[in-house]
Parts: structure tokens; C-alpha cells; sequence
């Protein structure tokens, strides 16, 4: 077992068999459960991570990958700034990209680039669902056919839309708008959208304020969790537009956020606003709200578990300046860390 992790990684990926008679090589051996996919959002790829070992291929996807969701055929779903592409994650090979149909302005990278953010998908498989980002505008729900590979539908939903998550029975799906300091709820039969202010601040510090909803999670009970600034968990049932607060610990800005299998919160801190706060960490949050935090090197933006809920692997790419190109590895019982190199600013991280 190694130090800060509770599981062994996948086995070793074997590379092309070399030929020596002039023919092609053997295809690259497929893809070992377990493996991280990390979202580029220093570059144009997506890249494969050992967990035990660190980086062994990648595949390019377009500008800027953010987010990204893995169904269960294999196949990922990268939102990049070009459009959302396709990745056949077994035998690591690009199945093309779907442009946007919103309008976003040239592509561009850093942390204002338009095109799309948070990505999910249905829990049948029929549909995903990409925010994107308008520079300086309200955003946009784009729905498309996992089939067809194309864009069926678009709705308006708030400013620079962080995160999408879909609900447990996929009746309705949530982005989660930063800028406008709300959740649009989306019936996923009529794609009706509705507006559920979540700003536990207040909002009157407007788009420059830090005080902003990042990411979410849906609970098992239907309610999303979105935490403010290691000091407030905004509980949001969807239903009514209703918001209980629950307080905190970390004192830190606050992104990223995953549930393990036994309802564990799982909250990635970036490091003090202002130079007020404390530094980067993860919380360990149980269903009772009994906090653990995990101090972090550096800053770090988002976080998957692993399978049996035992590692937590935490993305050093951070949406802002100071992030590094790596995954912190977290075991979540003994709240031992290690760093492990992998891709280039990896904002967007799945097991797979």
C-alpha cells in the first residue's frame, strides 16, 4: 500500500508491441479501471493518470478543457472552449467534438474564456448536458443527443455556469450560475427553467464579489449542497427554492465538491480571499456534519473518489493564478496526502 492512499492503482498500461517486420503496431492495451482522466485546462488535451505512478498517455480534445463526465459504455464528454468532445476512454482514442451552438466569441483560454463549464449527464445515457459560458452575458444549457452526437435543444440559465448536475431520477438538472449567484432548475422533459437564488452574503457585491456559488452536489434526498467559504454549506431543496445554511469549519474560498458512497461531503478549499483565511485543504464532511480538514500544498479546484470511497484525488488546476500541474491523492481515513504529477492545469477529474 502506498503512503495516502487506501486502494492500489491500476495495473501498469501496456504500450504498443514494436514491430519488427515492417507492420503497423499493435494497438495500445485498453485502459485499467481505476485510471484518472484529468481535464487540460493549461492546454488542449485530456490526460490518463496512473494513480499509483502519475501520467502514461492523453488525447487531444480542443482549447481549454473544463469539466468532464464519463458514462457507462466508456465514453467521455470534455467541455472544452471549442465545443464538447468525445473520447473513447478504453482504448484512448478522440471520437470527435460537437461544436457549440451558442455564440461564445473567439476561443480563447484563462478563466473568463467562453464555451462550455460544468458538463453532466442523464442517468440513462440519452442525453448530456454542457453550461456555457457567454463572456459578459448570461449563459446557456446546451442538451444533446448522445446518439446523434448533436445539440437538440438550448436554455438560458445564469452567468458563467460553474457546475451541472442532474437529478438522482434525471427529472431536472441544475446549473449552477456564478456570477448571478443562483441555480437555474431545468425540467429535462419540457426544459423549463426556474430560477433558485442561492447568495447565503446577500449579493450585493456583485460581480465582483467572492462571496459566489462554484460547484454543487445532489444529495440522496434530492437537495443540493453548495459551500460558501469554509463558513456556510447552503443546503437548496430544488423543489421549492427553499435555502437552510449549515456552518462550517475550514474558513477558506471554497470550489469543488463530491459525495463518496456513504454520503460523505467532500469540499476542496483554494486558499484565503483577501489574504484573509486560511490556506488550501480538503474537508471531509460526514452525513452528521462533523468536519475533518486536510491542509493542501497550493491551490487546488476540483475532486473525484474512488469506487470504494477510500481516496479522495484532488485537481491542482485552480480556475485562478497559482495552480500546479498535478492531484493530490487524499486517504480519507488517515487524512494522509501525497502529490502525484499529472496533467497540464487539471481542472476537471474522473475514476475511471
Amino acid at each position: 500500500m502506498i503512503a495516502g492512499c487506501s486502494v492500489a492503482g491500476p495495473a501498469d498500461p501496456a504500450p504498443a508491441t514494436p514491430r519488427t517486420d515492417g507492420a503497423a503496431p499493435s494497438a495500445p492495451a485498453r485502459t485499467p479501471d481505476g485510471t484518472l482522466l484529468i481535464a487540460d485546462f493549461g492546454s488542449d488535451t485530456v490526460t490518463f493518470v496512473d494513480p499509483r505512478t502519475g501520467p502514461f498517455d492523453s488525447v487531444k480534445v480542443g482549447t481549454a478543457p473544463y469539466g468532464l463526465v464519463v458514462g457507462a459504455d466508456g465514453r467521455a464528454w470534455v467541455a472544452t472552449a471549442e465545443g464538447v468532445a468525445v473520447v473513447d476512454t478504453a482504448s484512448r482514442e478522440s471520437l470527435g467534438r460537437i461544436p457549440y451552438v451558442t455564440r461564445t466569441g473567439p476561443v480563447t483560454t484563462g478563466e473568463y474564456r467562453g464555451g462550455g463549464m460544468g458538463i453532466a449527464l442523464a442517468p440513462d445515457g440519452t442525453r448530456v448536458y454542457v453550461g456555457v459560458n457567454v463572456p459578459g452575458a448570461n449563459g446557456t444549457l446546451e442538451v444533446l443527443d448522445t446518439a446523434t452526437r448533436t445539440v437538440t435543444d438550448t436554455v438560458p440559465v445564469g452567468r458563467r455556469p460553474f457546475d451541472v448536475d442532474v437529478a438522482r431520477d434525471g427529472g431536472e438538472v441544475y446549473a449552477t450560475g456564478h456570477d448571478s449567484y443562483d441555480v437555474t432548475a431545468v425540467r429535462a422533459d419540457t426544459l423549463t427553467p426556474r430560477r433558485l437564488e442561492v447568495a447565503p452574503y446577500g449579493t450585493e457585491g456583485g460581480l465582483g464579489s467572492w462571496l459566489k456559488p462554484h460547484y454543487a452536489v445532489v444529495r440522496a434526498d434530492g437537495k443540493l449542497l453548495l459551500p460558501f467559504e469554509g463558513e456556510k454549506l447552503a443546503v437548496l431543496d430544488p423543489s421549492d427554492g427553499g435555502v437552510d445554511v449549515e456552518p462550517m469549519t475550514a474558513d477558506t474560498h471554497q470550489h469543488g465538491v463530491a459525495l463518496t458512497p456513504d454520503g460523505t461531503l467532500l469540499v476542496v478549499g483554494t486558499g484565503p480571499v483577501d489574504g484573509s483565511g486560511e490556506g488550501p485543504s480538503l474537508t471531509i464532511r460526514g452525513p452528521g456534519g462533523q468536519e475533518r480538514v486536510v491542509p493542501l500544498d497550493g491551490p487546488h479546484e476540483d475532486v473525484a473518489v474512488s469506487e470504494d470511497g477510500g481516496t479522495a484525488y484532488v485537481g491542482g488546476g485552480f480556475t485562478r493564478e497559482g495552480s500546479w500541474d498535478g492531484v493530490t491523492v487524499v486517504d480519507l481515513d488517515s487524512g494522509g496526502t501525497r502529490r502525484l504529477p499529472a496533467g497540464v492545469r487539471p481542472l476537471g477529474i474522473a475514476v475511471l
